[in-house]
């Protein structure tokens, strides 16, 4: 009887796994994950919707916002006490010390904070304002990353390329700079002595906005030398966004071909190993 029932026990626990564990299944998304996908989108529509102050003003939508928001806050998390609960399958997070090591995960962490801050005011009441831990709800956007290959593409890449988008950052924060310090000496000590170019901090704001290729039009200069430097600098702006651009997208084709890659040689081995082909050892 014992034994039957951990039997059942392990049985249960499995199918959990491969509901709720994208890396367990070959393709597709299970019934499951989608339920928790579609409600992470309805909380979204909800925090969008309890900000329009006709539909707050009204008792009866309040009451609907409270009621689906406690819903919400509920389901996730019993999601992730189960999450915690069957990653005892995988040998990497079995026993305390794996369970610990699987709640500091990048992911579990933002399953936590998705619910965790709002579901403490519930209980206890008082305190911080619920509606001050509504910014909190946008860690479930990262829920739906995990469902989505191409989040774990774009990461690849940016770790690929970490060094280049550096070093490019660094090329843009040392260009705003100098445009700012320069244009305080061409506006704000001399020139006009315009008030917005006074200072460097306030000539910061003009570089930023330039750099970007943004020119709100707030700020600008008006001396024929302000002018033509500004002019070099917005120039010089379309490298600052273009550069940056044209790295990560270098190094997400490579992280894309690699993957196409590996995707192949495994496919190449295991139709070797259906038809019994033994591969030849490497002679390199």
């Amino acid at each position: 009887m014992v034994v039957h029932q951990i039997a059942v026990q392990q049985g249960f626990r499995y199918k959990l796994y491969m509901e709720l564990v994208p890396e367990a299944r070959e393709h597709g998304i299970s019934r499951l994950n989608w339920l928790i996908i579609i409600l992470v989108l309805l909380s979204f529509l909800s925090l969008a919707l309890e900000t329009e102050p006709t539909l707050t003003a009204m008792p009866e939508w309040r009451a609907a916002f409270d009621a689906f928001n406690v819903f919400v806050v509920t389901v996730f998390a019993v999601e992730y006490v189960v999450r915690i609960y069957i990653h005892g399958l995988n040998q990497e997070y079995a026993g305390v010390s794996g369970h610990l090591r699987y709640m500091t995960r990048f992911y579990s962490i933002a399953d936590l904070l998705a619910f965790l801050p709002e579901m403490i005011v519930l209980i206890l009441g008082g305190g911080v304002p619920l509606v001050a831990l509504r910014v909190f709800r946008l860690f479930r956007l990262i829920k739906l990353a995990r469902f989505v290959p191409a989040f774990d593409v774009l990461g690849a890449a940016v770790r690929r390329a970490g060094s280049q988008l550096l070093t490019t950052l660094a090329m843009a924060l040392a260009l705003v700079y100098v445009s700012a310090v320069a244009l305080y000496f061409i506006e704000g000590v001399g020139g006009k002595h315009q008030e917005t170019f006074q200072s460097i901090p306030r000539a910061i704001w003009w570089a930023i906005a330039t750099l970007t290729t943004v020119g709100y039009g707030d700020v600008y200069p008006v001396t024929p030398l302000g002018r033509a430097f500004a002019s070099v600098i917005a120039l010089a702006g379309i490298g600052v966004v273009a550069l940056p651009a044209g790295v990560f997208a270098s190094a997400f084709s490579d992280e894309l071909r690699e993957r196409e890659l590996a995707k192949l040689e495994h496919r190449v081995e295991v139709a070797e190993e259906a038809a019994g082909i033994t591969p030849e050892p490497d002679d390199r």
